[in-house]
């Protein structure tokens, strides 16, 4: 099947369903992509074009089947100590100025496959020691979740880590398990991951946290979006906690309530 199994209108259905599903603003130049993604899902269900499979989703009886859709057509590129700049700013100005006995919370709220999580993980148990504290992850895919859940990664994924936390917190695989490595039971105990669509009203009972990371997933998304993902996260961060995006993105035209202290990082008035 190619580019030209689907028609443009077919192609402005899917848009416009991503786009309400998740935010995400699907350009005409991602028809090769969408078509390479989800050819596979007629084939599952032996349709003959994407007309069937578009119906197939909107009578909302296969609930499931969005989802499966949803994790294919969403991006998840990341890796561990990813844009590191931000992870000097936790450890040198937010952690070394902290005095609160209460317990210390970072939601990686576009975590995928857990590498961001995990990075958070290791810089916390260095350097809070024995204070509490804990990571929560979400995404909009199931798919990577289960793979952040796991905490199992192929052995080239561990570049990027400093050699002594790779030692500390990693266990490479042996035997059946040569070639990967996991992250250590210590560390995964610390981190939960939840399935939250942040274009939509968060009901997880997630709680409230001191950062939030919300990086490199904006740039997929048009200025309501923005506001509209902002907007519901703001809530769950603590007054004088920080906000943190990626360095290609700009909370710009976004009024918000936050005050900005760093470029991409930011701090709740």
């Amino acid at each position: 099947m190619s580019e030209s199994a689907i028609t443009d209108q077919e192609f402005g259905l899917f848009q416009r369903l991503i786009y309400k599903l998740a935010g995400i603003s699907l350009s005409d130049a991602k028809k090769v992509l969408l078509v390479g993604r989800l050819q596979k899902r007629l084939r599952y269900y032996q349709l003959d074009n994407f007309s069937q499979y578009y119906r197939m989703l909107a009578t909302g009886e296969h609930p499931e089947e969005l989802q499966t859709m949803v994790d294919l057509l969403t991006t998840n590129e990341t890796y561990f100590f990813r844009e590191p700049k931000h992870f000097d700013f936790l450890r040198e100005e937010i952690l070394a100025n902290r005095r609160s006995p209460s317990t210390f919370r970072v939601w990686s709220a576009a975590s995928s496959t857990g590498e961001e999580a995990y990075t958070l993980a290791m810089l916390l148990a260095e350097n809070l020691k024995d204070a509490p504290w804990e990571i929560v992850g979400s995404d909009i895919s199931t798919q990577v979740l289960e793979k952040a859940r796991r905490g199992h990664y192929p052995i080239e994924r561990n570049e990027g880590i400093p050699p002594a936390l790779l030692g500390k917190y990693c266990l490479k695989g042996v035997r059946s398990q040569a070639g990967t490595f996991l992250i250590s039971p210590t560390l995964r105990s610390r981190c939960t991951f939840h399935h939250i669509n942040l274009t939509q009203e968060i009901t997880a009972d997630i709680g409230r946290f001191d950062v939030i990371f919300l990086r490199n997933v904006m740039i997929y998304f048009d200025m309501e979006t923005k506001r509209k993902v902002v907007g519901n996260l703001l809530p769950r961060l603590q007054p004088g906690g920080y906000f943190i995006i990626g360095h290609s993105e700009t909370l710009n035209g976004i009024s918000c309530g936050l005050t900005q202290v760093r470029p991409t990082i930011y701090q709740k008035d």
